[in-house]
């Protein structure tokens, strides 16, 4: 009698992590039968946290699943937390001390977008989080990468001009949509909606004056740091610092930006 057992073809996996002390990735490096899906997991330590998959398979999802019809090569790729509690401006931080009960402070970051903020503020256990943004796509965007830690934040599609708070956050974060508006009627706007949402500090990017007169094709508004001073002053808010930033596009490109801290007195 002749026997025929079909040969099982086995693909290799290779798995690694960047950096090396970021986290680890499982299960490691090993062969699988050819067509089957296999699991990743990727577990980040210490004060890193997961970025993204690279190689074979690319994107956020964690974890996720590859199909093994070929030999694959996958890297975990984790990154640094922001900290918040220590995050300052120049010398200046935000919260000089923490409690419990800092980690249940409000904290909104308009046209925050797709923005990984909001990530890391999950990460270090902040629980009363919003984000603001006028355009929903990237808000789904950032819904899609969190998966189901997406139900932890309120999420806000709105021009922040018609937002209408019902209540007052101890930050407020805006990284780039005060200097979209260029009318002083929406610039003194936006000002007061600022002084009745925040009880406690406004953290504010916009454009310096040495950086670009547009964005995404949209005129903006540039400022140096005496104007913004001056803004924010008026609606009693108190200057702790600001600062010059350059930021590199991913097109390689320089904006130069002024980031400014306020505080509500």
């Amino acid at each position: 009698m002749i026997s025929c057992t079909k040969e099982i073809i086995r693909q290799k996996l290779t798995v690694s992590v960047t950096p090396a002390n970021g986290g680890s990735v499982s299960p490691p490096s090993n062969s699988y039968e050819k067509g089957s899906n296999v699991s990743l997991v990727a577990t980040p330590i210490g004060e890193y946290i997961f970025k993204q998959w690279q190689g074979s398979i690319s994107g956020t999802s964690n974890p996720t699943s590859i199909t093994m019809d070929a030999d694959k090569s996958v890297t975990g790729v984790f990154e640094k937390k922001a900290i918040f509690p220590s995050v300052s401006i120049g010398d200046s931080p935000i919260i000089t001390s923490i409690t419990s009960a800092d980690f249940l402070i409000k904290i909104i970051d308009i046209g925050g977008g797709d923005s990984k903020l909001v990530d890391y503020l999950l990460a270090e256990g902040y629980s009363d989080l919003s984000v603001l943004d006028i355009s929903e796509a990237a808000i789904d965007r950032a819904k899609k990468r969190l998966g189901n830690k997406a139900k932890q934040i309120t999420w806000i599609v709105q021009d922040v001009l018609d937002f209408k708070p019902k209540e007052q956050y101890a930050i407020w974060h805006d990284r780039a949509a005060f200097h979209f508006q260029t009318e002083e009627k929406t610039i003194n706007s936006y000002l007061n909606l600022v002084s009745k949402a925040v009880s406690g500090n406004v953290i504010v990017g916009t454009f310096s004056t040495d950086g670009p007169a547009k964005c995404s094709g949209l005129d903006v508004k540039q400022y140096d740091e005496t104007v913004m001073k001056s803004r924010f002053e008026s609606r009693a808010f108190k200057n702790i610092l600001c600062k010059r930033e350059n930021h590199l596009t991913p097109m390689g490109a320089i904006q130069n930006f002024v980031f400014c801290l306020f505080k509500k007195v």
